[in-house]
């Protein structure tokens, strides 16, 4: 039997949450004060996932660079392949908030999609 220690983040409570693990499979979760606790640490010890952030560079744009973000949540392990992906990507404004900017990153499935508007000047 394994136990692992979180601090749940799906509200801002904060819930320290204790999960109990017999090979490899979620026993138990406590500390949670509602549901959304439990599905986030059965997630987080099984797959843990996140969303990444970043910016990207843009050509004839009102602006050099706007930030980007992953349209879903991306397995843990891919987060620097994520990046690594972003670090030639220049876009051509004009951009809007949600235009796909890199389809598919580090074979996710996931887009990066812009989260500022760049105009073009």
């Amino acid at each position: 039997m394994e136990t692992k220690e979180l601090i749940c983040i799906n509200c801002p409570m904060g819930c320290p949450l204790t999960v109990t693990l017999e090979n490899g499979v979620v026993t138990s979760v406590t500390g949670n004060t509602c549901k959304r606790g439990e599905i986030y640490a059965k997630k987080e010890v099984t797959s843990p996932t996140r969303i990444v952030t970043s910016t990207v560079k843009v050509e004839q744009g009102n602006t050099p660079m706007i930030s980007v973000k992953t349209k879903e949540d991306i397995p843990k392990g891919k987060i620097f392949e994520c990046v690594e992906a972003l670090k030639d990507v220049v876009v051509k404004a004009p951009i809007h908030i949600g235009d796909v900017v890199l389809e598919n990153v580090a074979d996710t499935g996931v887009d990066i999609v812009a989260t500022k508007e760049a105009k073009r000047i």
